[in-house]
C-alpha cells in the first residue's frame, strides 16, 4: 500500500486553530477514524498516511477552510457531521454545500448562515416541503425558518406568511391575560415580530400583517383550514400534544411550507402530556421527503455563556436529575 504525505496552509495560526475548533482532541477523532497522522503547528497541518486516507483527510479540511472562507464559523458539531460525511464518501454532497455562498437579502439586513449547519438547516428548508428544527435555543433555527419565509415570499413563491404556536407558556396562564386568544399570544410571537422588523423595516411589516400577507394564527385556529400557497411556521412545537401536532400537519396544501420547531428538552406541558414533537420524530422518521434537522448546544450562536449555560443543564438532566 502506497502511502502519501500532505501539508495544508492556512493563512494564520488562528485561522489554522479556528478549522478543528481550537480542540487539538478533535483531531485526534480524524486520526482514528481516517486512518491518517496528523501534525498540527502555527499556520499548517499535515497529514500523512496510505494515499487514499490522505486524500480524504485532505478533503476534509479543505472543505472547512473553504466554508470558513465563506464566513461561517466552524462549531464542534459542523467538525464531525463534516467528517461523519467525508468517511461515508458523501464528499460530491459537501462540495455542492459550499459551492456557492448563502446570502439571503432584504431591504433592511442581508442573512448570511453562520454555520454550516445553519447552511444545511437553510438548504434542507429550501428543498422540502416539510423540515423539523429541533434543537436549543439561540441555533438560530425559528429565526432562519423566518428568513426563509420572508425570502420565499418576496421571489413570490408563496402569498403568505403563517406564525403560529401553542397557547402553552411556563408557569403562565394564557387565559389570565387581557383580550382574545390572538391578542393574548402575539407576545410570545415577538421574537418573530423583531426578525421581520429587521429584515423588512417596520413599515413594510406592519403594511404586510395588516393585509393579512403575515398572518399569526394561534394553533387552535388552525383547525378545519388547508393552507395552499404558504409558508407556515409552527413555534415552540414541544408544547403541542400529539392531537394537535397530526391536526397542523394535515392543513399542508398545495405549494406549501411547513416549518416546525421547537425544544425537546423545554417542554411546558403537564407532565401526563406527551409531546406532540417528540412523539413525531418517531412517527415520521422514516418518510424520506421530511426532514427532522437536529441542532445541539456546540450550535448555539449566541454569547459563549449560553452554549455553557445549556451544556450544564443537559448534564444535569443526564445525571437522572428531573
Amino acid at each position: 500500500m502506497s502511502t502519501a504525505e500532505k501539508t495544508i496552509h492556512f493563512s494564520t495560526p488562528r485561522a489554522a486553530s479556528q478549522i478543528y475548533c481550537g480542540h487539538v482532541e478533535h483531531l485526534n477523532e480524524v486520526e482514528q477514524k481516517l486512518g491518517v497522522e496528523l501534525v498540527a503547528r502555527d499556520d499548517w497541518i499535515q497529514i500523512s498516511g496510505p494515499d487514499e486516507a490522505v486524500t480524504k483527510a485532505e478533503s476534509f479540511f479543505e472543505f472547512l477552510e473553504k466554508a470558513r472562507n465563506q464566513g461561517m464559523g466552524i462549531r464542534k458539531s459542523d467538525f464531525f457531521v463534516t467528517l461523519q460525511q467525508v468517511i461515508e464518501g458523501r464528499i460530491s454532497a459537501l462540495q455542492d454545500l459550499i459551492q456557492d455562498p448563502l446570502v439571503l437579502k432584504f431591504p433592511k439586513q442581508k442573512i448570511i448562515p453562520k454555520t454550516l449547519n445553519q447552511k444545511r438547516y437553510l438548504e434542507s428548508i429550501f428543498n422540502n416541503e416539510v423540515v423539523f428544527g429541533i434543537g436549543p435555543a439561540g441555533t438560530g433555527k425559528t429565526f432562519l425558518a423566518m428568513a426563509a419565509a420572508i425570502d420565499s415570499l418576496l421571489k413570490g413563491e408563496i402569498e403568505k406568511i403563517i406564525l403560529t404556536r401553542p397557547a402553552v407558556e411556563a408557569g403562565e396562564a394564557l387565559g389570565f391575560l387581557p383580550g382574545d386568544l390572538t391578542e393574548k399570544i402575539t407576545p410570545y410571537l415577538r421574537p418573530l415580530y423583531d426578525a421581520i422588523h429587521e429584515m423588512l423595516g417596520k413599515e413594510t411589516a406592519e403594511k404586510l400583517m395588516d393585509k393579512g400577507v403575515i398572518e399569526i394564527a394561534p394553533l387552535a385556529y388552525m383547525r378545519g383550514r388547508t393552507l395552499s400557497r404558504a409558508f407556515v411556521i409552527l413555534d415552540e412545537a414541544q408544547n403541542t400534544s400529539p392531537e394537535q401536532m397530526m391536526m397542523f400537519l394535515t392543513r399542508l396544501g398545495d405549494n406549501s411550507r411547513m416549518i416546525i420547531t421547537g425544544d425537546i428538552t423545554q417542554v411546558d406541558l403537564p407532565r401526563n402530556k406527551e409531546s406532540g414533537l417528540r412523539q413525531i420524530t418517531h412517527i415520521l422518521e422514516n418518510i424520506t421527503q421530511i426532514v427532522l434537522f437536529y441542532f445541539e448546544s456546540f450550535d448555539v450562536v449566541r454569547h459563549p455563556l449560553v452554549q455553557k449555560i445549556i451544556e450544564a443543564y443537559e448534564q444535569f438532566r443526564s445525571e437522572g436529575h428531573s
